[in-house]
Order: structure tokens, then C-alpha cells, then sequence
């Protein structure tokens, strides 16, 4: 884009009482009417806006901003000499606003700091760009950046710059492609001293510059720019990145509940849809088949949409079709689906090929863009076959109530014939001209007065098309299943989306030890941007086939993600077909590619328990180091802040990995609180004790102690059966599960007698699959105490939600090498049990 800057360079204040803890300008610049405005709209976030007639504010803002009303704000106020200043003060924080010279200034601190946290660029903050506007602000070197979705790795964004936007990145290098398929204009600054979030509304494009450009005269800034609009942007101030994350979701909403099921295994590949000998349903059924013989528990397929590939030329995906040879009987073949224990998912994109059957109909109801040149619907090249494969159509207008209406149809009858879910692919929305035009017809949709009858979709955002295409979706998916939580997985994603899909992944990655080194930084900023249940094509979907020390060390670190999933489209002598990746493709690791399932679904009810908290805090299950660590210097060095190597699954593990071929140890840096903590216990043989705030080197062969899993000490983890359960909730058992009826608790006490008196430990259940109106969520307590001896227990459960967990005893799990005996403080019967393969001590608790 071309830079065409203009900046408003006098201004004067809109009259307001001194006292409302806001600042309006109008600028007395005759060729650039804006207006600013800078107020606090809740305790620790404000609200700036900077917009004129021709550049109005984002028309569907991606998050819901409190009206004045509903603002119950306590803040003091204090005018500034020469009315050119005002400071607004909220508990310890202190934003004031200069007008002085040119542009209007903001500055924010906290009242005991020496330095802001934030400072706008003198002279050149809020700026006129052509069409769109930008906004200028200090940029702190040395300091941490996370944040705009998902972006390549690092972790750490300092230094960058990004495109906003979201594109179809097949194959892409996890450490220098841009942009991927996500667009959420969040950028926090994490420093020691405190953390500020920078948030911009739009559903539109723009770049972010996060000290990677500087001048001579403007020293060194961090610019967003904004291509389409006025600007509307969110700042949230906190001592802590958990400070800035909890409160986002108060404003983008919190992550939503995902059913229990989803956290096992979830296979996929498209090369089984895509199968005419034998028949794509055959084929599938016998990869379920082989599941069960080589004992790897899976709870679902990702359904590739080769299941909609037309049976006669031109061999397209047409959206809500089957191919009648491959899937003879699509509802028969769900229900034998489902009776080997999987659900499906399936694969729908928000397009139409001029081939689809239906594509006459929706472009005649204005289903579709319209084209401003041709006044005629708008018509693009998408994917249509294989690999690269293209030919014309057009998308989805989720804006029109025709294009709306159809797909939330055509969800519902997916559902109503037995899909279990949907996967909304390819909806990044990759159109070719700014000035096509959307219906804006739809009935909830609202559009705000003061446009001047702009409906092009430079400005709405064509983000804002993925927000609605995951809002379909799901209350399609609520409509024909209301006693069940709908799961949407989408690929691409905004701010407001994750307010309907609840699970996400990182795309089409290629097959690499550096991709799955990469894929971590992606991971830990994608859960501080609300996408908490997201994980990534394990093994590669893109690429050569994983050898078995790369697969096998990628699903050992896969099994510590909040998503687990093993989904690929391996392009080789066959561009439509491809290859796939199997659990037992390379037979010397199956047994240990098993054995980290297994792994996985014992994990189950910890993972499930950190996406309760997930849902009600906002606080995310994998965690960047430093998280909740600020105080240990070390987190602070760019190794650590680059987010590459080891992250936190909860509070209780630390995990690292190895990135390496042919490497045998690995170095894990144990972060540290304070004085008070009593180290961490290497989950692996040889089991050693480390003290905390030091880096470490120890075994990870790959086919033997596997990638480093470290378990803080003081902490437990809730563990179950390590096979596929049936959740407390579901209705019927056509599979003949087993019932989730066992419970234990892995316990982590110091090797010798406990520092503090007693460790308390939560954990929360459900019945996993009730939705967010009729959930009930229960919570188990254990606390514990250690002598050289004895492990002294308690345990209480708060089941007065009215959930009553299914499993009627507890198990407690002593770590290997640990000979003490587990005993009740508060009268439990303790029956010890045999010590499992690690050596591990058992002790059964049950109520008299």
C-alpha cells in the first residue's frame, strides 16, 4: 500500500465534565475532521478511537465493548495547566493525555513506576493513512512482544513485522512465512514491571511494525497500521500477562467448553476420503478396524472433504454433497463409524466451485460477493482438486441472509444424518479485490448509521466473514443438538470467532524437526489470544514421510498439548490422493507410539480439567515459562522468551523436547517463584530431584526415557483410564465403551519432609458434554503432607453443582523410588495396591 500520511496537528476538547474519566478532541484542521477519544471503560482498559466521516469506526467490531450504562468505573480526574492535559487515575494506574503539540499523546503508568508502560510517539500518534489510519507508540527493546494470533516463530515478536491477515499457507516455514491463517490484531508488551495489550477492533487488514523499522529523528516505534477505517482500539494494562489475558476475555469472550471426548486422539488424513478402490467408507472402516488391533485407543476421524469430491467430471468439492460411490450410505456408514468408538468430523469449506449444483441457486438469491466492476456476483480461482489445483468460483457472504441461511442448513442436515462435528477449512477468506461488495442483509447482523452505505469489504473485513462462517456453524450444530455442546474446529480465526469454535490448530505445516521446534511458539501465543484448545498436524501435514525418531518424538510432545491430532495430506506421485501417516507405519516405535497414547488418555482428566479452567478463567493450559514465574530474571533471557523449547502444561508439568536427530539428552531451564520452592521431580527414569532456577541436563533417548517431563514438586495430577471412556453425559454407548470409573491422582511430595505444612490441589469435572446453560462443574481437592515416612492425604469433593463424578474411590500414585506409605487425615480407608511397571507405590482411598 502506499504511504500517504497526513496528521491532524491542532486540536481542542469537546466539552465534558473535567471529572468523567474521558478526553474528546476534535481536531480544527479543516481538511481532516477527526475526532479522538481516549476513556476508561473498565478498571484497568481503555478505549481510544480515532475517526472521521470518511474514516468511520470498524462497523462489527470483533469484541463487545461495554456501553456507558453498564460501566461501573471509579476513577479520579485532574485538568491539566492550559487545558491542553488531562490525567485519569484508576487504582494504581495513571494514563494522561497531551495535547499540547500536534497529536494528542498518551502516556500510562503505574503510580510507583518511574517509567510508562506505554507512550505514544510524540508528533506522529495517531495518524491519517490514505484510507486507513496508523498509530505510532514507543517501542521498549529488550522486552518481550507476543501476541497477533499466530505468528512464526519466535515466540518472542520483538524486532518483526507482520501482515494482518490471513492467507491459505500450505507448507509453510514456521519460522518465516507470513501471514498463516489466523488475523487477531492483540499485541502484548510483557516486561517485568508490567505488561500493556494493544487491541485493535477491526475485522480488516493492516501490519504491525514491532521495532523492526526506526529512524534517525522518530527513534525507535512500534506502528499499527490499518488499512480501511478509523481506528478503535483496546488498552489493557496489567502487572502480569495473566492480568492482560483474563481481561481480553472479559472483552473477546471466554474460551468455550469442548466435550471430554475431544481430548483423546483425533486422526485424519485425506488420502482415505479421497479413495474410489476400495470405496472411501471401506477404506475408513478399516482403519478403525486396525486401530482396535493394534491397540491405540482414537476417538475420532477428521473427515478430509474428499467425501464431497463430485463422482463425474469436473471431479470438484462440492460443500454438503457425498460421492455416492465412495459413500454409498452415508447415514449406515456413520452408525458403523460410530459403533468402533469414533466420531467424525467433517470438512467443509465456505465456497462454491461454478460446478457445484447449487451455485446458480445462491448466486441468484445474493449468496454471493458482488463484484463492483461488473455489478455482477464477484468470481475468484479456489482450490478444487488435488495439490495447487484451481478452478472459478465464489464465497460464502456470510453477511447475506441467503448465504447465511444455506450453510447453516446445510450444517444442520451434516448433524441430523450423524456427523458429529464440523471443520470449518479454508475459510481465511483469500479474495482478490477490497471493493467487493457484501449484502449486509443478514438479520443479526447490525449496521451502524454514518457509512454512507459503504458495504465494501475492505472496510466490514473479510475476517469478519470468518467470524459469521464459525457463528453458522455452530448454532447449526446447537439447533439440531441443543442437549450437547457443539465442537466447530476452525482454520482460520479472529477475535470474535473463538466465541463459536472452540477448538483451532496451526494449518498446513510441513514435516521438519525445526517445524516441530517452531510449532511451540506458535502454541503458547495462540492460548494468550483465547485460542486454548489448539495444537498442531502432528508428524507434518506437508512434506516428506516423519522418520521414526521424528515421529515418535513428535507425538511424545504432542500428548502434552491441549489438542492431539495426526492429520496429513502427503503430496507425492499422486497430487489427489497423497500419502498418510499411521500410529504404526514405522513397526521398531509402535509399541512406543502406543504408549504415549495410552499416556494421553490417562492425562485426560488433568488436560480436561485445565479447559474448565480455560472456560472460567481464561488462563491458558499450555503456558510460556515465565508464566507466573516474572520474578525469576531467567525467563527474561531471550532463550526462554523465544518460547521454542519447553512450556508449562498447567501448573503441575514442565515440558521440554528435543529438536535434534540422533540426540540423547536435553537442557530444561526450571523456572522459580521464590525461595519457598522445593524443586521439581524428572518424571523419567533415572527420577532425579532438581532444585528450582537452574538450567538442566538430562536423559531423553528416543526409544527410551523419551522427551523431558518434569513435575513441579507439590503439585498432583489427576489421571484416569488409558482408554477411550464414556463421558458421565452421554446418553448412549453404542460402542461399548468402558465407563470413566477410575480415578487417581499423581502426587509430587519433596523427597524428605515437606517445607510447608500441607499442599492443596484442585481439580474439576463435569459431565462432558452438557452445554455452557446447563453445565455443572464439580471440584476435587486433595491436600497433602510429606514426613520421611508417611504421605499424610486429604481429600474433599464439592459436588454440590449437583455433578456427581461416576468413579467412587481415589487412587494415590507415589512417585518411582518413593517407599513412603500413604496415609488419611480425615478417616479414609488406605489399602495399598500393587506398584505398577515404574515402580511405583499405589494406595487406595475410600470413604467408610
Amino acid at each position: 500500500m502506499p504511504q500517504q500520511e497526513r496528521v491532524p496537528s491542532t486540536w481542542e476538547p469537546v466539552s465534558a465534565s473535567s471529572t468523567e474519566p474521558s478526553v474528546q478532541l476534535k481536531s480544527t484542521s479543516q481538511d481532516l475532521p477527526f475526532t479522538f477519544k481516549f476513556e476508561l471503560i473498565a478498571p484497568n482498559v481503555f478505549r481510544t478511537t480515532f475517526s472521521s466521516e470518511s474514516h468511520p469506526l470498524p462497523p462489527h467490531p470483533s469484541v463487545i465493548i461495554p456501553s456507558l450504562g453498564q460501566r461501573v468505573l471509579k476513577a479520579n480526574t485532574l485538568v491539566g495547566s492550559g487545558g491542553t492535559s488531562k490525567e485519569i487515575r484508576t487504582g494504581d494506574i495513571v494514563a494522561n493525555v497531551d495535547w499540547t503539540e500536534s497529536s494528542p499523546l498518551v502516556s500510562i503508568s503505574y503510580a510507583d513506576s518511574k517509567e510508562p508502560i506505554h507512550t505514544d510517539l510524540p508528533y506522529r500518534s495517531y495518524v491519517v493513512d490514505g484510507e486507513g489510519i496508523a498509530h505510532y507508540s514507543r517501542y521498549k527493546r529488550g522486552t518481550l512482544h507476543v501476541g497477533l494470533g499466530e505468528k512464526a516463530a519466535p515466540m518472542n515478536l520483538s524486532g518483526r513485522r507482520f501482515e494482518l491477515s490471513a492467507t491459505d499457507s500450505f507448507g509453510y516455514d514456521v519460522y518465516k512465512t507470513d501471514p498463516l491463517y489466523k488475523n487477531i490484531p492483540l499485541l502484548i508488551n510483557a516486561t517485568p514491571a508490567g505488561c500493556v495489550a494493544l487491541f485493535s477492533t477491526t475485522h480488516g487488514r493492516g501490519k504491525y511494525s514491532i521495532g523492526a523499522e526506526m529512524d534517525g529523528m522518530w527513534g525507535h516505534y512500534k506502528v499499527y497500521r490499518q488499512d480501511y477505517g478509523g481506528l478503535e482500539e483496546i488498552v489493557i494494562v496489567g502487572q502480569t500477562l495473566k492480568d492482560i489475558v483474563t481481561t481480553y476475555a472479559e472483552f473477546a469472550g471466554f474460551p468455550l467448553l469442548v466435550p471430554r471426548w475431544a481430548f483423546g486422539y483425533l486422526s485424519g488424513g485425506m488420502k482415505y476420503s479421497m479413495l474410489d478402490d476400495p470405496p472411501a467408507s471401506e477404506a475408513l472402516l478399516e482403519l478403525a478396524r486396525k486401530m482396535k488391533e493394534h491397540d491405540i485407543p482414537c476417538s475420532a476421524y477428521q473427515m478430509s472433504s474428499g467425501y464431497t469430491v463430485a463422482e463425474q467430471e469436473p471431479k470438484t468439492r462440492n460443500v454438503f454433497t457425498w460421492n455416492r460411490h465412495r459413500f454409498p450410505d452415508p447415514q449406515g456408514w456413520i452408525k458403523e463409524y460410530h459403533k468402533l468408538g469414533m466420531r467424525l468430523i467433517a470438512n467443509v469449506k465456505p465456497y462454491v466451485l461454478a460446478s457445484h449444483p447449487e451455485y446458480q441457486k445462491l448466486k441468484d438469491s445474493g449468496a454471493l460477493f458482488t463484484d463492483p466492476h461488473t455489478k455482477t456476483t464477484a468470481v475468484t480461482r479456489l482450490w478444487s482438486a488435488g495439490g495447487g489445483e484451481s478452478d472459478e468460483g465464489g464465497h460464502i457472504d456470510f453477511t447475506s441472509a441467503a448465504g447465511f441461511s444455506w450453510w447453516f442448513n446445510g450444517v444442520k442436515k451434516l448433524r441430523e444424518e450423524g456427523i458429529d462435528c464440523i471443520w470449518n477449512d479454508n475459510n481465511e477468506y483469500t479474495i482478490t479485490d477490497d471493493g467487493w461488495q457484501c449484502a449486509l442483509d443478514q438479520p443479526s447482523l447490525e449496521v451502524p448509521e454514518g457509512l454512507g452505505g459503504r458495504r465494501d469489504v475492505g472496510l466490514w473485513g473479510r475476517s469478519l466473514h470468518t467470524e459469521l462462517h464459525g457463528k453458522a456453524s455452530h448454532d447449526a450444530l446447537l439447533e439440531a443438538d441443543p442437549d450437547n455442546r457443539p465442537f466447530v474446529l476452525t482454520r482460520s480465526a479472529t477475535a470474535g470467532t473463538m466465541r463459536y469454535a472452540c477448538s483451532s490448530w496451526s494449518g498446513d505445516n510441513v514435516t521438519s524437526w525445526s517445524g516441530m521446534k517452531g510449532a511451540n511458539a506458535l502454541s503458547l501465543t495462540a492460548g494468550m489470544c483465547l485460542m486454548q484448545c489448539y495444537g498442531h498436524d502432528i508428524g507434518g501435514f506437508e512434506g516428506p514421510q516423519p522418520s521414526p525418531e521424528l515421529l515418535l518424538r513428535w507425538v511424545q510432545l504432542g500428548i502434552h498439548s491441549p489438542r492431539f491430532a495426526i492429520n496429513c495430506f502427503k503430496t507425492g506421485d499422486d497430487n489427489n490422493v497423497g500419502d498418510v501417516i499411521e500410529p504404526w507405519m514405522h513397526p521398531s516405535i509402535t509399541h512406543l507410539v502406543r504408549k504415549a497414547i495410552k499416556r494421553r488418555y490417562a492425562m485426560i482428566p488433568y488436560l480436561y480439567s485445565l479447559m474448565l479452567v480455560s472456560h472460567q478463567t481464561a488462563i491458558p493450559p499450555q503456558r510460556w515459562t515465565g508464566w507466573g514465574y516474572e520474578s525469576d530474571p531467567e525467563v527474561w533471557t531471550p532463550e526462554i522468551m523465544d518460547g521454542e523449547c519447553q512450556y508449562w502444561l498447567g501448573d503441575s508439568i514442565l515440558i521440554g523436547g528435543v529438536y535434534e536427530p540422533g540426540v540423547s539428552r536435553a537442557r530444561v531451564y526450571l523456572p522459580k517463584q521464590s525461595e519457598s520452592d522445593e524443586g521439581f521431580l524428572n518424571l523419567n527414569a533415572p527420577y532425579q530431584h532438581f532444585q528450582s532456577g537452574q538450567w538442566i541436563t538430562i536423559d531423553a533417548e528416543w526409544h527410551g526415557a523419551g522427551i523431558p517431563v518434569l513435575a513441579k514438586v507439590g503439585t498432583v495430577i489427576p489421571i484416569g483410564h488409558d482408554v477411550q471412556v464414556l463421558s458421565p453425559g452421554e446418553k448412549e454407548n453404542v460402542a461399548d465403551l468402558p465407563l470413566d470409573d477410575y480415578r487417581a491422582v499423581e502426587i509430587f511430595p519433596p523427597p524428605g519432609k515437606s517445607a510447608k505444612d500441607w499442599y492443596v490441589c484442585d481439580w474439576y469435572e463435569d459431565d462432558g458434554v452438557s452445554t455452557a446453560s446447563k453445565v455443572k462443574i464439580s471440584k476435587y481437592t486433595i491436600s497433602y503432607n510429606a514426613t520421611e515416612s508417611q504421605v499424610r492425604i486429604n481429600f474433599t469433593r464439592e459436588e454440590k453443582s449437583g455433578f456427581v463424578a461416576p468413579w467412587k474411590t481415589l487412587v494415590a500414585i507415589l512417585p518411582a523410588g518413593d517407599l513412603r506409605t500413604v496415609v488419611s487425615e480425615d478417616g479414609m480407608e488406605v489399602r495399598a495396591l500393587q506398584p505398577d511397571e515404574q515402580g511405583r507405590r499405589h494406595f487406595e482411598l475410600r470413604r467408610q
